[in-house]
């Protein structure tokens, strides 16, 4: 298959108009080679694939929620290269041998790059440390997410070990003493509709216990999926400090505070949805550098387990199809952010910070393309999405992994059936 994108603006280190070239489409074809079509658009960026360092991928365990297949086609849809699946799986990959069946799905039906993680302690149960030195060799890092390490001795173990083996610790931070059994953020929004709270606390609190470890041990150390402005102050002052951090925040966090919530399951997650101060404080740590990244925390459920509203709803939205469409619309049309702090925040940083590598992985994206969010569209297995029914602007025309288109729009499938009948 072969067909050029005319003028296009290429992103290496800078954004440079030129013709981009398909040359092969893994199967599917758009011209003969000898005769390319030509497709032009007025606003039209070529990226390097996005890189997604915590999702849900629910297989194996529960593939009724996601599949290896479903999740990476959804995140090519995404205009994704590259993602990590965190390790609440069944079994939980806490040794080899529960890794391996995780390793097998990927190999078999991975249509993108999926490099997973390895639990910290066995059964995610925090008591004992998994068998982190058997794994080193097959994961990005070592996270129980999902469940905050409660024990400060089994966190430095298991920081003095990841440490040892140049392995990141990626911390889900919740200290469980403080939840209270809430289930959404414990703020206006919560208090006007007799809804239970989760305080800002239960994470800031346990970052800054790990910080600690972190001074101690000299630990690599990432914060998955910030909400809280405490949060944001306690990293920012880290860094300044010289501790070897990261972290990341998700786009629901960006874009909505607790006021704009919804009695729908798909406004549930955890951490949840903080106040306008928390947003806003997300938002300067992006600008400044203290927020490293973007993941969406792509965390599919069923229908039935996402339809029975903000309290009884299963914590966890999906994410990969709407992440780029709606920070586009969100952060960089309004002038937040320019278009290559997104890139950064979406590839380069990730890329540097978890090691990954990526060899001709290209997304391609119509930022002139406005659509209205409609989650029947998704790849994924789950539709549950707080950006339902948002107007954006971005769509992904093509997602190439590995030199293999693994994700084109419609528009050429469309060109291609007029070329074969002759009516182009």
């Amino acid at each position: 298959m072969s067909f050029i994108i005319k003028n296009a603006n290429i992103f290496k280190d800078k954004f440079e108009t030129a013709d981009f070239h398909i040359s092969h489409c893994n199967g599917i074809s758009v011209s003969s080679p000898d005769n390319p079509r030509v497709f032009e658009f007025n606003n039209c960026i070529v990226i390097p694939g996005l890189v997604d360092v915590h999702v849900h991928l629910r297989e194996p365990g529960f593939s009724y929620k996601e599949t290896i297949a479903s999740g990476t086609r959804a995140a090519a849809h995404g205009g994704y290269t590259a993602v990590c699946p965190m390790p609440n799986l069944s079994p939980v990959p806490d040794c080899m041998e529960n890794l391996n069946p995780e390793l097998d799905a990927i190999e078999r039906d991975a249509v993108i790059k999926v490099i997973p993680y390895g639990a910290i302690t066995k059964g995610q149960l925090g008591k004992e440390l998994a068998d982190m030195e058997g794994m080193a060799n097959s994961v990005i890092a070592f996270s129980d997410d999902g469940h905050g390490v409660q024990d400060d001795d089994v966190m430095r173990r298991a920081m003095k070990t990841a440490k040892k083996l140049g392995k990141l610790i990626v911390a889900h931070c919740e200290d469980n003493s403080l939840l209270n059994d809430g289930y959404i953020h414990d703020g206006k929004y919560a208090r006007l509709h007799n809804h239970r709270g989760i305080c800002s606390e239960s994470e800031w609190r346990q970052i800054e216990r790990d910080l600690a470890l972190v001074r101690e041990t000299g630990c690599s150390y990432h914060v998955c999926h910030v909400s809280a402005k405490e949060s944001v102050n306690l990293i920012r002052r880290a860094k300044k400090e010289g501790l070897d951090v990261s972290c990341e925040t998700a786009p629901h966090y960006l874009v909505f505070n607790d006021m704009d919530l919804q009695e729908d399951g798909r406004f549930k997650m955890n951490p949840p949805i903080r106040g306008e101060e928390d947003r806003l404080a997300l938002i300067e740590g992006l600008c400044d550098g203290t927020i490293d990244m973007i993941a969406t925390d792509h965390a599919p459920h069923s229908a039935d387990e996402k339809s029975k509203g903000l309290a009884g709803s299963s914590m966890g939205v999906v994410g990969l199809e709407t992440a780029f469409p709606v920070l586009y619309t969100k952060l960089v049309k309004p002038g937040i952010i320019p278009l290559h702090k997104l890139i950064e925040l979406m590839n380069i940083n990730p890329c540097r910070r978890f090691g990954i590598r990526q060899v001709e992985d290209y997304a391609v994206f119509d930022l002139d393309a406005e659509y209205t969010i409609d989650p029947s569209d998704f790849l994924s297995t789950g539709k549950s999405s707080p950006f339902s029914g948002m107007a954006v602007c971005g769509r992904t025309l093509i997602t190439i992994y590995d030199s293999n288109v693994v994700w084109i729009d419609d528009i050429f499938k469309q060109e291609e059936e007029k070329w074969q009948k002759g009516q182009i």
